[in-house]
């Protein structure tokens, strides 16, 4: 499950996770802080455990951020400004979560009456966001689904993983209706005609031939093995309603990567990475 609808909003899954974790952990320090010390509400102990998380959480987010980038720093030079577009999806989870355990172990070192209220709302919250990640299936290496798509052409019906024909792919669902999915049909299309050792499959949901072929020409966009997705069971088999999502397969069809809203060209350099195949 990638998005969460709420009526015609679809919202990244991972975040909305991570944001009640942490808001789950700062409420569970505050009222553990203030039973260990016998404070009353208005006094401050509760209120300095609970921003603490709070801080180590947003030091987490700058560090997992700041990783990634260092990690993938050509990709980003080449386009300066998408190190500040963070709909990118770029973080590195383990320099988060160190970082944001290290502060709670330094607050903890400085305020002794705050280690068991810190500690316990720590891994409560560590807990409760991986349990969650994996329960909704964005940990692992899923297969690609078992759908049946067309191409653009009419020709006969095939499968994702027949589409793939045994190699890394990207695949992009998108619709002409979805303004963020016109937003980055752009840099897909660019890196489709450059890219040669990963195949790019364009899976649109929901439309009829004659309005995609209608888009593409009045776009410009010369995409290659365009796909048809008449009853959006792709977006389905994922858990994902809203568009655009894009999924990363290596050779083998495991999924090793899925982004959920706009990606910019950084940002997809930094997956396709993961799914080249030696030169």
């Amino acid at each position: 499950m990638l998005s969460l609808s709420l009526g015609p909003i679809a919202l990244p899954l991972a975040p909305v996770l991570l944001l009640l974790a942490v808001a789950g952990a700062s409420w569970l320090a505050t009222r553990l802080a203030r039973k260990a010390t016998g404070e009353n509400p208005s006094m401050a102990s509760g209120e300095l455990a609970g921003n603490t998380v709070t801080h180590a959480a947003l030091l987490g987010l700058l560090a997992a951020r700041l990783a990634y980038l260092a990690l993938h720093a050509d990709a980003y030079l080449a386009s300066p400004w998408a190190v500040f577009d963070l709909r990118d999806g770029g973080w590195n989870g383990p320099a988060g979560l160190l970082t944001g355990l290290g502060w709670l172990v330094w607050r903890g070192f400085r305020r002794p009456e705050l280690r068991r209220p810190l500690g316990v709302s720590g891994a409560a919250g560590v807990g409760f966001w991986a349990l969650a990640t994996f329960l909704a299936g964005l940990g692992g290496s899923p297969a690609m689904p078992a759908v049946q798509l067309v191409a653009l052409d009419r020709a006969p019906s095939v499968s994702l993983s027949e589409a793939a024909r045994g190699r890394p792919v990207a695949v992009n669902l998108w619709a002409s209706w979805c303004g963020p999915c016109r937003v980055e049909m752009p840099v897909l299309a660019a890196a489709q005609q450059r890219e040669t050792r990963v195949g790019f499959l364009f899976v649109n949901q929901g439309e009829t031939p004659e309005a995609v072929q209608a888009y593409l020409r009045r776009e410009g966009l010369p995409l290659r093995e365009v796909l048809l997705d008449r009853g959006s069971t792709l977006g389905q088999a994922i858990g994902s309603r809203g568009l655009p999502v894009t999924l990363f397969y290596d050779a083998q069809g495991r999924q090793v990567d899925a982004h959920f809203g706009i990606l910019n060209a950084a940002a997809l350099e930094s997956r396709l990475r993961q799914l080249r195949p030696p030169p």
